[in-house]
């Protein structure tokens, strides 16, 4: 955690203080009065313009939290040196803020804390609490608080008291409020018996060691630590005090007169020494530039500041500035892989539940797949029975119809003799039959195989029956059609009788008719001859006029007038004869 997040915990407190009203804001003013005691406490210097420009009064309303925040980074919090300030007087100035209105000790005096120890118990809870808001302090966090202080006088707590009051008390955010935890301890539940001087003086130890880094000093009435001195090499006795980065010690334990440090650093380091000068129980701290010599009452106190200085050295070789921070950190990541791993037991606990539930849900099911299997064997053994009647019934009612058929075969065979074509057709449909007989008894057959074949057959039997009843129907269907076809044949036999008798009847007719047609063609033909004849005769005739024509002309030859005289007369009669002759024709 670092030096700002420490901050803003005690400046919380402060803000919410001032919030009267619990609406989540502060009145400018009273900000302005809160960063100004945050410049004194924190030494930084005072920014009047900064402060006046950032909560002018033309603004409106009182300001938020979320609205305070960025003046406090910028112009507060980023300004603070470590080091450069007292944080006790920091928490202090906070802590009575927010004391005045949410602080309520026994007003009759019986508080078992003072108001100081309060002030460091408070401090002690925002080092521990969690980084979150609202500040609240788990409960594996206020046993470990509870223990130091009970460990500081020497007292056991009762942590199964604590549990049980932890249990019955509401906790809101999963842990308790600094309230709740300061009315814990007043109310003595856990302190029965114990001196107020004696809890303060518990207070005070476990606020020097978290808050202070104090990791060591010396307890009264055990007595101080002797320390050899350097240039006078006599022996004196001190206050020691350590911390992370230096080993103090003072004339007193009121430490208000410093006699002297120990830097401490990762090349330091402490060694047992052998007893000499009338003093036991030694031991002494190397650094670079020095070796101090240092002697304790005892054994068991020289163990115990050789192990903290060595702890010491040890935080400051991994660069860690405060043991209990880092103690801190290590106890939240214990509690996160505890809470990690509870979950993941809870979450494992709950899959093994359902799948218990799951496995008894199958057993049910199954003992219900069961029963309802019994009752299906039961049902398919009706069922078979009730199949195998209906087959037999139905092979008998075939048969019956295959007779019944084979005898309108016969019936219609010799019905069909005069009309060949119809006749093929109609054995044809009777192979058909015969096929489907065949086919029938293979049906037959395999159902009987897919008994022995049980449930994966009776699909096929099913389809097999379907078929069965269709050819069935077919069957009659053809029968229906033979009976009609037998009766149509019949009527149209009477038709082409009667039709043939129509055609024998158009057929003397025409025969008739052939006869007077004939008989006109030779009344035409003995006409023509006798035209022709007379065409011939007409023929001759011309030819022989044209002979006699031709000879009576000759004679009258010479001369050219009469030529032209003689042929000019007879030549326009040649075209005429001509075309008498084509006519004739």
């Amino acid at each position: 955690m670092d030096l700002r997040a420490e901050l803003l915990k005690s400046i919380w407190y402060a803000f919410t203080a001032l919030d009267v009203e619990k609406s989540g804001k502060v009145s400018k003013s009273q900000l302005k009065v809160l960063s100004h005691n945050l410049y004194t406490v924190l030494c930084i210097p005072h920014d009047p313009v900064a402060l006046e420009e950032h909560f002018r009064d033309d603004d409106d309303g009182p300001v938020s939290s979320q609205g305070y925040m960025p003046y406090l980074n910028k112009y507060i919090l980023d300004k603070v040196e470590e080091g450069a300030f007292v944080k006790e007087n920091f928490d202090e100035l906070c802590w009575t803020l927010t004391a005045k209105k949410n602080y309520k000790p026994d007003r009759n005096g019986n508080s078992v804390i003072s108001h100081q120890d309060a002030f460091k118990l408070w401090c002690l809870f925002n080092f521990l609490s969690e980084d979150k808001y609202p500040l609240v302090m788990v409960p594996d966090e206020v046993e470990y608080l509870l223990k130091k202080i009970c460990t500081a006088m020497n007292v056991e707590l009762n942590s199964c008291e604590l549990d049980d009051y932890l249990s019955q008390e509401p906790q809101g955010q999963g842990g308790l409020t600094v309230w709740q935890f300061l009315d814990l301890v007043n109310s003595g539940r856990f302190l029965r018996g114990i001196e107020q001087e004696a809890v303060s003086m518990a207070v005070e130890e476990v606020y020097q060691e978290v808050i202070e880094d104090v990791l060591k000093q010396a307890r009264s009435p055990h007595g101080y630590l002797w320390k050899k001195g350097q240039l006078r090499r006599n022996w004196s006795e001190r206050w020691f005090t350590l911390k992370p980065n230096v080993l103090s010690y003072y004339m007193s334990e009121e430490r208000k007169e410093k006699k002297g440090s120990i830097a401490l650093d990762k090349h330091c380091c402490v060694e047992m020494l052998p007893d000499r000068d009338g003093k036991r129980c030694m031991f002494c701290v190397k650094t670079s530039s020095r070796t101090y010599e240092m002697s304790a009452s005892d054994t068991r106190q020289r163990q115990e500041w050789t192990l903290a200085i060595q702890t010491a050295i040890r935080l400051q070789a991994e660069g860690k500035k405060s043991l209990h921070k880092d103690l801190k950190q290590k106890r939240r990541e214990q509690r996160e892989q505890r809470e990690q791993r509870k979950a993941a037991k809870e979450e494992e606990t709950q899959r093994l539940r359902q799948l218990q539930e799951e496995k008894e849900r199958k057993l049910q099911e199954l003992e219900l797949l069961k029963e309802a299997q019994r009752q299906a064997e039961l049902l398919l053994q009706e069922e078979e029975q009730r199949r195998r009647q209906q087959h037999e019934e139905m092979q008998k009612t075939l048969e019956i119809q295959l007779r019944e058929a084979e005898q309108a075969r016969a019936s219609m065979q010799a019905e069909m003799v005069l009309k060949e074509a119809e006749a093929e057709r109609q054995r044809k449909r009777i192979l058909e039959l015969e096929e489907m007989q065949e086919r029938l008894q293979e049906a037959l057959q395999q159902e009987v195989k897919a008994r022995q074949d049980e449930e994966s057959v009776r699909y096929a039997q099913a389809r097999l029956l379907a078929e069965e009843e269709e050819k069935l129907k077919q069957l009659m269907k053809l029968k229906e059609e033979q009976e009609e076809y037998i009766i149509k044949t019949q009527r149209e036999k009477q038709v082409l009788k009667q039709e043939m008798e129509n055609k024998n009847k158009c057929l003397e007719e025409a025969q008739k008719q052939l006869e007077e047609v004939r008989v006109n063609r030779q009344r035409v033909d003995q006409d023509v001859m006798a035209a022709q004849r007379k065409l011939r005769q007409a023929s001759t005739n011309v030819k022989h006029w044209n002979v006699q024509m031709n000879r009576l002309m000759h004679p009258i030859g010479p001369g050219d007038k009469r030529t032209n005289v003689s042929g000019g007369g007879f030549a326009g009669y040649q075209p005429l004869l001509s075309r008498r002759d084509s006519s004739l024709k």
